[in-house]
């Protein structure tokens, strides 16, 4: 049973910034300044069984660390979208290409970056330590914290809701 008040069988994109998301908002520098995020382990299992089993996965984020590429193409992921200053444009394009209702879409989004776009999609979703602002978006608020399995919340329940979780031999693998 789904803790969204949403149907989400009609799901069939999920796009997330990567920032106090897929990373916790908290990002220690490196000694080269640049930033070393943290990924969820769990997010990541979500992410490549997701892809696998037909969904459209995108990431669009301000960051422009070609190591948010590396990591989440090797999920499977190809909708990457980085340096992406004003959001909406990108999140567009992406339901044009694809052909995409809004309500055929979630985000996933935890700061003012993101509100444009989480009022542009069918499902807005905020982890539970998100900018008020952004929770007041959302439609769903992961019981989670960024970085701590937010895309593993939201796109488990949208593989149990459409039948994809744990139903086949792909999905005990990697």
């Amino acid at each position: 049973m789904s803790r969204t008040d949403y149907d989400l069988t009609q799901i069939k994109a999920v796009i997330f910034d990567v920032d106090g998301v897929l990373s916790p908002s908290c990002i220690p520098l490196g000694d080269n300044g640049l930033p070393r995020r943290m990924v969820n382990i769990k997010d990541g299992y979500a992410m490549q069984l997701a892809v696998k089993k037909g969904l459209l996965l995108a990431i669009i984020s301000g960051a422009t660390d070609e190591s948010i590429r590396h990591r989440y193409n090797a999920l499977g992921i190809k909708e990457i979208h980085l340096g992406a200053a004003m959001k909406l444009p990108v999140l567009n394009d992406i339901m044009e290409r694809y052909g995409l209702r809004s309500d055929e879409v979630a985000y996933a989004g935890d700061d003012i970056p993101d509100y444009e776009v989480m009022s542009a999609v069918g499902l807005p979703v905020a982890p539970a330590d998100a900018a008020p602002e952004i929770c007041d978006a959302a439609r769903y608020i992961s019981p989670v914290n960024g970085g701590h399995g937010v895309a593993r919340d939201i796109l488990e329940q949208i593989l149990k809701a459409q039948g994809h979780w744990m139903t086949c031999e792909k999905s005990f693998g990697w």
